[in-house]
């Protein structure tokens, strides 16, 4: 009996893994033109802090984290408590005021798994820490923007604001006073949701319980002055960018961190209305966590394996072998010998180099290079060897003709490169 990968747990094998290269190579660029810089955290956490960040009455806490119970930690749910335990730990807000971080790496939830959607999945996490500048916020969608554009991905901005701790206590009480003249026609966990987290309610995709929340008050109409004033700066900022957006009043976010600006990128291209990035402003998280006070952030995550299917259906960016500068063919032990060498040498010059071990035909070998992408052929047999010397053939462009080259690895290189 064969021993298979755990459901909801996937290989990413190659022919697949180069569009997961091709995503990572282009966010890091990206990211670093905005001056963000990368951090590295372990999978393993306290319990506690996700339980204080994402909040305890949250499905994730509730329901879908992996937990050792007996030691009281947790594989990482999310990136963001991770990444902010350790700005606290390390004291990065007082190596610079405002921290412009990047992470991407595996979470765990356990969940129905279904597409685009696994238990172990992974995540691209951005995160700006110690500004409230409503400009910041803008700035970074329109980073988010700008990354998938540069994949080629169609999406469109949703964007909502929570208030804060001052002016969403009326409006919760006007938003449960609402749902509680519904409550027998919602589901089992929006009813539990009405007294731990009304503002899920709102979020649920139960058909019936989104017929029953249409006329729902918006908070937009109950924030305070504080809070309008930077809403409506972060609106005037993004048209200002040049970025097109539009408001949604129902978009709340699965976590009780969330505070003011809050927004999702959504695409239609995988059969339905999914999020492939989504996040928002966390001001007084990094307090609760045992940080500075009055340290604000924000930052938004993306879910790489929506992001691969998204870039899987476009035709220009299918799934490609990675591009090598030289495949060596050696025709007989000798020349495989002369080339087995000569293949380490040319890559410790930095070029990516592969060749056959196993002795085929010359057929069988081109083969193989044009499987792997491979940009030139080097082909040794017994005569070449005599005269040090192999053919060097273009196999990118058939037109030109190939030519007699000397066994030595800087005339190779330079001949490739």
């Amino acid at each position: 009996m064969k021993i298979k990968a755990l459901k909801g747990f996937k290989d990413i094998v190659p022919g697949e893994v180069e569009l997961w290269q091709y995503l990572e190579k282009t966010a890091r660029n990206v990211f670093e033109r905005f001056h963000f810089n990368e951090i590295r955290m372990p999978i393993l956490e306290e319990t506690e802090l996700f339980a204080r960040s994402i909040g305890e009455a949250t499905d994730i806490v509730e329901k879908e984290m992996y937990t050792f119970v007996d030691k009281k930690i947790t594989m990482r749910p999310e990136a963001t408590a991770s990444l902010l335990r350790a700005y606290i730990e390390h004291g990065l807000y007082v190596q610079k005021p405002v921290q412009r971080l990047f992470t991407i790496g595996p979470m765990f939830r356990h969940e129905r798994p279904q597409k685009g959607r696994l238990r172990q999945f992974h995540q691209l996490d951005v995160e700006v820490l110690g500004s409230e500048n409503p400009l910041v916020d803008a700035e970074l969608m329109a980073m988010g923007a700008l990354l998938f554009g540069e994949l080629g991905i169609n999406v469109s901005l949703e964007l909502n604001s929570l208030g804060c701790p001052k002016c969403r206590p009326g409006y919760r009480a006007k938003l449960i006073r609402y749902i509680e003249d519904r409550l027998d026609s919602l589901c089992s966990d929006c009813k539990r949701r009405t007294a731990t987290n009304p503002l899920r309610v709102l979020d649920c995709k139960v058909p019936g319980c989104r017929e029953q929340i249409v006329d729902a008050p918006s908070i937009q109409e109950h924030l305070c002055d504080e809070c309008s004033d930077h809403f409506t700066t972060v609106q005037s900022s993004l048209g200002q960018l040049g970025i097109e957006f539009q408001l949604n009043k129902f978009m709340v976010r699965g976590l009780d961190y969330y505070c003011r600006t809050t927004f999702e990128f959504i695409t239609a291209d995988l059969g339905s209305q999914a999020a492939v990035a989504a996040g928002g402003r966390y001001d007084g998280l990094i307090e609760t966590l045992g940080g500075p006070k009055k340290s604000p952030g924000i930052g938004f995550a993306m879910g790489m394996e929506r992001i691969v299917l998204l870039l899987q259906q476009q035709e220009e960016n299918g799934v490609k072998p990675a591009e090598i500068d030289l495949f060596v063919a050696g025709l007989g032990e000798k020349a495989a010998q002369a080339g087995y060498g000569l293949t380490h040498t040319l890559r410790q010059k930095g070029l990516a180099v592969a060749m056959d071990h196993e002795g085929r035909s010359l057929k069988s070998q081109m083969k193989q290079a044009n499987k792997a992408g491979a940009r030139y052929a080097l082909i040794l047999g017994e005569d070449e060897l005599t005269k040090g010397s192999g053919i060097l053939r273009n196999m990118k462009d058939k037109d030109v003709e190939q030519q007699e080259i000397l066994l030595a690895a800087g005339s190779i290189a330079e001949a490739i490169k």
